[in-house]
């Protein structure tokens, strides 16, 4: 946004504040004023004070729309509560009543007024300052004449003349035209500021609220589907296998006496399953934290992550410190399940891996010069990772064109989010 258009934007939100102040002010004042009188009849108090609110909550959303034009950015609404379906008259007039907000979008009309006159006034005063001492050698000359000398001219300049009054003037309007911007930015934070703490402020504690219990349902959903996964993967895998490891012992132990021969084949069979079960369950301890995560950072483990997987992997590891642990724990597992990817499916001849961070967060990257084609669907390896990142405020992203490359990136807050 260019200069002109935020000088516009502060003078258009100071010059109609005002007049919208007043409005609801008086409206706002007047129905509270006439609800709390009479409240000795009870029913017509409430409904005169339900009025009040809402009135208030209307002249609010107003102001917030405002607020968005001088923010160029969307700005929360808080939630009101509605009344439950079938709910009777008396109960859906004393739902507003029962709001917080409600209460502040009233406590906002009639605050709202006196700092609405300041930045109505300053920016009225500042520009008529600037036009009217720029324009003052045009104008200046129809006025009457005065007998009298100004003593602040005759102190600065030595004479009070029509010239000197003219430079006086101008060097006024100059001033003032240097400053406008300053002044009328300084009134549009001072008022915008007021009824962004009064009208969106439980908004955004509200959305904070909304992500963190959306962040813990998807750690919950997260762990819960990599537990289901394991289980699914440890009974079809490893446990089958030493099923039928125990059974092949068994029948050699009962040829070791009468066919010595057979018995050392089937223990060489037995040997040959050992060594496929302890494979497979290296491959599923991916899911799994390692013991060097814990001990030695994050950095330490992708080390060794990408020292095992079977593709070659360019490392780039520029952030060394520890960092939350959950974090930790999610980015090691985006790493692991990329790579486990790339081993498996990509037919990449290299693969890249970086971890960087920049404002706050901490950034790790994973590329593959292979065939591409992977995505985020429901069943593929890479589908819950989204959700790890969202439990510990951070987001998921894979790009993988047909005929690759493919670019994973995850994104960690490098600090424990505050709510």
């Amino acid at each position: 946004m260019t200069m002109l258009q935020r000088l516009g934007r502060d003078a258009a939100y100071n010059l109609l504040g005002l007049p919208l102040a007043v409005v609801s002010f008086s409206l706002g004042v007047t129905l509270f004023a006439a609800g709390v009188g009479t409240l000795v009849t009870f029913f017509i108090g409430v409904a005169v004070l339900a009025a009040a609110l809402l009135t208030a909550r209307g002249f609010a959303d107003i102001e917030r729309v405002r607020l968005q034009a001088l923010h160029s950015h969307p700005v929360p609404r808080p939630r009101y509560r509605t009344a439950e379906p079938g709910a009777g008259w008396i109960r859906r007039m004393i739902t507003p009543l029962r709001q917080g907000q409600g209460w502040l979008d009233l406590l906002w009309t009639v605050l709202n007024l006196p700092i609405a006159i300041i930045a109505f006034v300053l920016t009225v005063t500042w520009w008529a300052t600037a036009l009217g001492g720029l324009t003052f050698w045009f104008w200046g000359r129809f006025l009457p004449e005065d007998d009298g000398t100004d003593v602040v001219l005759e102190h600065v300049f030595g004479a009070d003349t029509s010239v000197t009054r003219t430079w006086w003037y101008t060097m006024i309007g100059v001033f003032a035209l240097l400053t406008v911007y300053a002044v009328q930015r300084g009134a549009a934070m001072l008022h915008s500021g007021f009824a962004s703490l009064l009208l969106t402020r439980l908004a955004q504690l509200q959305g904070r609220l909304d992500d963190l219990a959306e962040g813990r349902a998807a750690a919950v959903s997260a762990e819960a589907v990599a537990l289901r996964k394991l289980e699914r993967d440890i009974h079809d895998g490893p446990q089958q296998r030493l099923i039928r490891l125990a059974m092949e012992l068994s029948r050699a132990r009962r040829q070791l006496a009468d066919d010595p021969g057979a018995a050392a084949s089937t223990i060489d069979g037995a040997l040959g399953q050992a060594k496929e079960t302890l494979d497979e369950l290296r491959a599923l301890s991916r899911g799994i934290a390692p013991p060097i995560l814990a001990d030695r950072g994050l950095a330490a483990a992708l080390t060794s992550l990408a020292e095992r997987c079977t593709v070659p992997v360019e490392l780039d590891l520029a952030v060394e410190d520890r960092l939350p642990a959950a974090t930790e724990n999610a980015l090691y597992f985006a790493a692991a399940e990329a790579l486990s990817n790339i081993a498996k499916h990509s037919g990449a001849a290299s693969a890249r891996l970086e971890l960087t961070a920049q404002d706050g967060r901490v950034y790790l990257m994973v590329t593959d010069d292979g065939v591409g084609g992977a995505h985020l669907a429901k069943g593929h390896g890479l589908a819950g990772l989204a959700d790890r990142l969202r439990a510990v405020d951070g987001e998921f992203a894979v790009d993988s064109p047909a005929g690759g490359p493919t670019i994973v990136v995850a994104q960690a807050p490098a600090t424990v989010p505050v709510a």
